[in-house]
């Protein structure tokens, strides 16, 4: 059964798929996105107790319900000066070190560093001994991503790609996954060292948001790079816990730190549900 799955994401055309479930999760239709939502809310486990508006179908579309705000108190921030935070609701696919340039998927299969960050040199170098974590979002989960530790966005890159699931039947199937899927590289300074945190996109993820950008990002196949300044007029300076960007249905972030800049909290391991807010990792400083 896992073979016809995985064969159907090879053969289907995923981008052509993934723009029409776009369009229907935009819908402003009453009878599409109550349908969308009713569907969601009697096969999903979903706290609507914790969403600023708790009415399931006081929202305009299934986009707007599915990455609907939570209440302040909902996800409490870790206060901890040092602490990395969970940027997502999730559960940890993986988490470790990365072992000269290649990053840990699943038993019997890693993905490539330089690809994963575009073929971007610098980048690497910055990052091929480091640490990292894999946390996936399941369709049930909160789908705001919020920062872990403070810091100054430095640099962004869209690099397009396929749109695979990237549930775990796929996760363990498919060579070099998240090197392949579209994903949105940000990368940040911190008082720690540079931190980048990927959005990795999809099959059906039609869009990914950030907090600091308006702009869609035109997927013509070619990466697509941006410098923003450390100070004065452009620069994107965020807080722990801050909202960092937002899904358009289910995905994964992968978080990246330098060699010896974070120790993992010894109850995160493989499959750890987390939440956002927790601590995750003691940084170094």
């Amino acid at each position: 059964m896992s073979f016809l799955f995985i064969l159907f994401q090879y053969i289907v055309p995923q981008h052509l798929l993934s723009r029409i479930a776009g369009k229907i999760a935009n819908s402003k239709n009453i009878r599409i996105k109550n349908t969308l939502i009713s569907y969601f809310l009697n096969n999903y486990e979903i706290n609507m107790e914790e969403a600023h508006n708790e009415n399931p179908y006081g929202y305009n579309s299934f986009n707007n319900f599915f990455t609907r705000k939570l209440k302040t108190d909902a996800r409490p921030i870790d206060k901890t000066k040092n602490s990395i935070i969970s940027p997502a609701d999730g559960v940890i696919s993986q988490v470790g070190l990365i072992d000269n340039g290649e990053v840990f998927q699943a038993k019997g299969r890693s993905f490539n560093l330089l690809d994963f960050l575009g073929g971007n040199q610098n980048l690497y170098n910055e990052f091929s001994d480091g640490s990292f974590s894999t946390i996936y979002l399941s369709p049930k989960d909160y789908h705001r991503v919020h920062m872990p530790f403070p810091g100054i966005l430095r640099e962004m890159h869209y690099i397009p790609g396929d749109l695979f699931s990237v549930n775990p039947i796929t996760v363990k199937k498919v060579n070099n996954l998240f090197a392949r899927n579209e994903r949105l590289s940000c990368i940040f300074e911190t008082s720690n060292g540079p931190m980048a945190v990927v959005l990795v996109g999809a099959m059906i993820v039609s869009g990914i948001c950030v907090s600091w950008e308006n702009k869609r990002f035109i997927k013509n196949r070619e990466i697509q790079s941006f410098k923003y300044p450390s100070v004065g007029n452009g620069a994107v300076q965020l807080n722990k816990g801050d909202e960092l960007g937002r899904f358009m249905l289910g995905s994964t972030v992968v978080m990246c730190f330098p060699n010896k800049r974070v120790s993992w909290e010894s109850n995160i391991s493989e499959n750890s549900s987390v939440r956002v807010g927790e601590s995750i990792a003691i940084a170094s400083v």
